[in-house]
Formats: structure tokens, sequence, C-alpha cells
């Protein structure tokens, strides 16, 4: 299976094309944080989330 999501080493622009639309910069494939029961920064995020939505 072939990863669609790239992200541009020069400018950090997310694309799913072959070549960076808006440099023509070289692309690294982004993959997702592997799953894990013992969420070490879960905490972090579920903190981070409530402050975004008191906001």
């Amino acid at each position: 299976m072939k990863m669609k999501m790239h992200k541009c080493n020069s400018c950090n622009v997310y694309t799913i094309k072959d070549v960076c639309p808006s440099c023509d910069g070289d692309l690294n494939v982004i993959y997702p944080p592997k799953y894990s029961i013992e969420d070490k920064y879960g905490k972090y995020r579920r903190k981070l989330k409530e402050e975004a939505f008191d906001k």
C-alpha cells in the first residue's frame, strides 16, 4: 500500500502530489503515529484539547 500524504522538506507544505506544488522540493512520506494502549502523552493532548475548546 502506497502512502498518499507527503510533506515538503523545504517549505513544510502537505500534499498528495508527487512534487511540491509551491516550491518543487523533495517530499517525505508522512506516517501516522503508532497506536499504544499505554499512551504516554495522552493527558497532554487531552489538556490541550480542553484549552482549545475553552477559548
